[in-house]
């Protein structure tokens, strides 16, 4: 047995470095350090309620909204205010303009570059590949970067700015949508929406969201040449190179649920609804059932697994068993992924069922599940801002109690975010927040049980030289890591 140390993984923000264990021609087991700390939960103390709306955006740079979102649901849940339809349709669009983009990014440029990678010169698809994916050359972005940048242009007409937007309230959203910017919102989302369905799919997103089984996918990619679209040739090189073997974890997965929906009594229904799956069985989620361990953290404070609300942030690297900065997220006591696989199996998707319950969670099914979430949102997009009412509110103003709590939980484009926030004297007392790198990168708990990354690199192949397995490199990065958030 041998041990290396594979990274940073530094396509995204924050560092991260995973320690392999390994044998001859596969991993045996694997710590994943996120080496970065930061103190966003100390930095809070002592603050008024609303500057969190201010801290927490700078947690990262990429998911800033779903920072902010989360955050301003914590206080609303303080103040027991419910935004208007307006303020929630507009939330929930600038929420999955950065969702979107994400999930669009992540293929783009953190996960299709991989396959460009020398290891795989001798392969037949290996030409098509590097001309439209090396990094910084690839004839892809090039297209994308533009589409991108446009689709952006969303986040200007409703939050002022990405990142770091402060148009985001507990009572809703302070930028009003006048009838004419209707016109232009429609203008940007169509015009991404184009791109998406001649790009990356070749086809219309309700024919890909409509895609109900392992089958029905594969005849759609057998309709059209496996170079015709970015997404075809994706499923021509996962099937080439069986990525529904790498990778798997816990098959248990859990979804906060995101995107409310207004009706005249109040929000109800989102759109991807919130609970748990294991082993094939949909359960409801219980808040009250997440719990933080530091057993394995370089932290101190604590020698039994607490809930986020009675959370304790002190960094400390006297553990001897510590190797990260990162907590372990647990589900009553158990080990769950999050991200838009974990929402597409809550929210009964068809195809991601039927991926999991025949081949598990794995490389293959979480980039499958970040295309159908493209597909299934920007129609739904089109639909919020049709709903709009100029003439309505758009945010509600409330009164911020001297003590209480309040909780926040939504779905950011790589899974779970939750902030729990609890006020006394007027101040912030205490602030916890879980990302959802936090749930799929966290260390071992009191059991030694690995996180959903240190499981899901287990028997990974290692290839005849290799010092940095791209096995490895397409397990991590179908994550989709945020080092950033991770430890915050």
């Amino acid at each position: 047995m041998s041990r290396i140390l594979v990274g940073p993984f530094n396509r995204v923000e924050g560092d991260l470095e995973v320690t392999l264990d390994t044998a001859t021609d596969h991993v045996r087991s694997a710590r994943v350090n996120s080496p970065l700390y930061r103190g966003f939960e100390q930095i809070l103390l002592g603050h008024a309620p609303m500057d969190a709306l201010v801290y927490t955006p700078r947690i990262c740079g990429i998911c800033s909204v779903s920072q902010s979102v989360a955050c301003a649901r914590a206080l609303a849940d303080l103040m027991e205010i419910q935004m208007p339809a307006n303020g929630q349709h507009c939330s929930n669009l600038i929420l999955a303009n950065e969702n979107m983009t994400d999930l669009l990014t992540h293929f783009y440029l953190f996960f299709m570059p991989d396959f460009a990678r020398p290891i795989y010169s001798s392969e037949p698809w290996y030409g098509h590949v590097v001309q439209r994916f090396k990094a910084t050359q690839g004839s892809a972005a090039r297209v994308m970067l533009p589409a991108r940048a446009d689709f952006l242009h969303l986040m200007g007409l409703l939050a002022g700015k990405w990142p770091h937007t402060l148009s985001l309230q507990p009572g809703g959203t302070t930028k009003p949508v006048e009838a004419q910017e209707r016109v232009r919102l429609l203008a940007v989302i169509a015009a991404f929406r184009r791109f998406l369905e001649q790009e990356l799919f070749g086809d219309d997103l309700e024919r890909i969201a409509s895609l109900d089984s392992l089958q029905a996918l594969d005849q759609w990619r057998a309709e059209k040449p496996w170079h015709s679209s970015d997404f075809r040739t994706f499923l021509h090189i996962s099937d080439y190179l069986q990525l529904h073997s790498l990778g798997r974890a816990t098959d248990q997965f859990l979804s906060y649920g995101t995107y409310p929906q207004p009706t005249d009594a109040g929000i109800s229904r989102k759109i991807f609804q919130s609970g748990i799956y294991m082993g094939s069985e949909h359960l409801p989620l219980n808040p009250a059932a997440i719990t933080e361990d530091i057993s394995h953290a370089w932290m101190s404070g604590a020698n039994k697994p607490l809930h986020p609300s009675q959370g304790i942030t002190h960094p400390s690297l006297d553990n001897p068993e510590g190797y990260s900065w990162c907590k372990a997220p647990r589900l009553n006591h158990q080990v769950v992924e999050v991200g838009a696989l974990a929402r597409q199996l809550v929210n009964h998707h068809p195809l991601a069922q039927d991926l999991v319950t025949l081949q598990g969670g794995n490389v293959h099914s979480r980039t499958v599940a970040r295309m159908l979430e493209l597909a299934i949102v920007i129609p739904q997009m089109q639909a919020w801002v049709k709903a709009i009412d100029p003439n309505e509110p758009f945010c509600l103003h409330g009164r911020l109690p001297d003590e209480g709590r309040g909780v926040g939980l939504i779905e950011a484009a790589r899974g779970s975010l939750g902030h729990w926030l609890e006020v006394k004297k007027g101040k912030i007392h205490n602030y916890q927040i879980i990302a959802p790198t936090s749930w799929n990168f966290s260390p071992r708990d009191q059991q030694a049980v690995p996180g959903p990354l240190e499981q899901a690199l287990e028997n990974a192949p290692i290839r005849a030289g290799e010092t940095d397995p791209v096995a490895v490199q397409h397990i991590v990065r179908s994550f989709d890591p945020c080092i950033a958030c991770t430890v915050h």
